[in-house]
This record gives structure tokens, sequence and C-alpha cells, in this order.
């Protein structure tokens, strides 16, 4: 009697104005409808992103992005650093994909009226942002690749790929940590009504923290520890030397590092968007985030 009389409390304190929903619970029943879940929001976002005009546009924008940074290097007689404008707009491509898909699927889902039903629906909102955040890393190949065959076609630079694993290795790995990286910023997409400002803030200041065109040697020492801490610092060194004929010295510790601060990424954002979830949940305020 005790725990149907809780579950009436419950019931009408959820349905007094602004009182919300209690905080779902978790339990091993969640663990096989999570996998699942996180495995078709997976193929969901990889159907989605080739027909959406985000992708289309970064897609588009790596090829000039490569062109203008090749030219740079031309005109300062400075062929021998091409691979540098071979891996920035590889990065850059991944990053900003992965802030428009963190904002954009919070945003879009709010505005179809449908935001409520995927906090309520039985995969936890954390499993459905990582998975649509995850197939973000396919882009990365590609943009490399149109950065790559820029230089050969429009400079005549072939560079060439003497650590090939490695290169697919680190270009898989970015990826996922750029996915990690996004995701702390979804908890912060759900309480704003619009993530534009946002994401427009953060693209460029990540560009330069994490040196994707210039090495960490030229920034100033103070500078070089916070650098340190941005996961694209060490991919973008990494990349470049799979570009170089010399041996990667410390390839191995170097990949761990993108995939440790990636995995970080990932637990502050599934911490925080539960959180938040939560939060809004019990307050009845996610419409009016």
């Amino acid at each position: 009697m005790s725990r149907d009389r809780r579950c009436d409390d419950d019931f009408h304190r959820a349905a007094e104005p602004g009182g919300g929903l209690p905080a779902r619970h978790g339990g091993p029943k969640y663990e096989g409808r999570s996998v699942r879940a996180f495995g078709s929001c997976v193929g969901f976002q990889l159907r989605l992103a080739w027909k959406a005009p985000d992708t289309i546009q970064i897609c588009a924008t790596a090829p000039l992005l490569a062109v203008l940074f090749l030219a740079i290097c031309d005109r300062a007689g400075r062929s021998d650093i091409s691979g540098y404008a071979v891996v920035a707009p590889t990065l850059m491509s991944l990053w900003l994909l992965s802030l428009y898909t963190a904002g954009e699927l919070i945003s879009e889902e709010r505005a179809l009226g449908t935001l409520e039903a995927l906090v309520a629906a039985p995969a936890r909102l954390g499993v459905v942002v990582m998975g649509r955040l995850c197939a973000v890393a396919a882009v990365g190949p590609v943009a490399f690749g149109e950065s790559w065959l820029t230089a050969g076609i429009v400079f005549g630079r072939w560079l060439p790929l003497p650590h090939p694993a490695m290169a697919i290795a680190c270009v898989a790995v970015t990826g996922l940590a750029t996915a990690g990286t996004a995701s702390i910023l979804s908890s912060l997409f759900v309480l704003m009504p619009s993530a534009r400002i946002v994401q427009n803030t953060l693209s460029y200041p990540f560009y330069l923290l994490g040196g994707v065109l210039v090495p960490l040697s030229v920034f100033p020492f103070w500078l070089r520890p916070v650098s340190r801490g941005i996961f694209l610092s060490w991919s973008a060194d990494l990349l470049r030397d799979c570009l170089g004929a010399a041996p990667i010295t410390h390839a191995l510790p170097r990949l761990a590092m993108i995939a440790v601060l990636g995995t970080g990424g990932f637990g502050c954002g599934l911490f925080l968007l539960k959180r938040v979830v939560d939060r809004v949940r019990r307050l009845g305020t996610l419409t009016r985030a």
C-alpha cells in the first residue's frame, strides 16, 4: 500500500505545473537496449549526414581550405610543409561537423516537438547523442582524401604516405575523440534555445589552440600546456608525422593520448548530460530551455 501511495504521489507531483517527471533510474534491462540504440543511432546519422547541408558544406570547403593553405606554403617557398596544409582541413572539418551535429540534433528535436519524447524513450539521451556524434568520424577519411587529392591535382604535390596504418588509426581515433569532446557541449545545448552562438564561438579558438596549422613549438611557452590539453594538438602532430619519411617516435603513446582525451570527453559528456536531463525532467522546463 505504501509503495502504491508513493507511486501516486510521484504521479501527482509530475502533473503539477513545473513539476516535471521523476528522474529515470537505470537497470540491467537498459543495457541491451542501449547497445542496440547506439548502433541504430550511428546508422541513422550516417544515412542522414550525407544528405545534410552541413555535411555537404564541410566536404565542399575542405578542398578550398587546402588550396588556401597550400597557396600560402607555395608563396612562402615552403613546399616542405605541404603536409600541414593537408592535415589542417581534415581536423577542421571533423571538429566543425561535430559541433554542428551536437547542436543541431538537440535544436531540431526541440523545433519538431520531439525532444520530450526522445528524453522519455527507454534509451538514454546520452546514448542517442553519443551514437549520432560517433557517426561524424566517417567524415575524417573523406576530408583527408579531398585535401590530399587537392595537393596533387592542383599543385602537383603528391605527398607520400609512408605510414598508412598509423595515419588511418590516427584519423579514426581523432574522429571518435572529436565526438567525445563535442558531447560535452550537448548538455549546454539542452539548456539553450539556440546552439548557433556556441557553435560559431568554439570553432576557431579550438583550431588555434589545437595547432592544426602550425606546430606548438611556435606557441608561447605559457600557452603550450593549455594546447596539450586539447586532443587536436596531439592529432595534428601525429598526422603530420605520418606524412613524413622519418620514423614516427612514440607513435603508440601519442595515439593513446588522443584516445585518453577523447574518453575523458565522453565521460564528462555523459555525466553532464545526465545531470542536465534529470534536472529539466524534475523541473518540467525542457521545452522552455
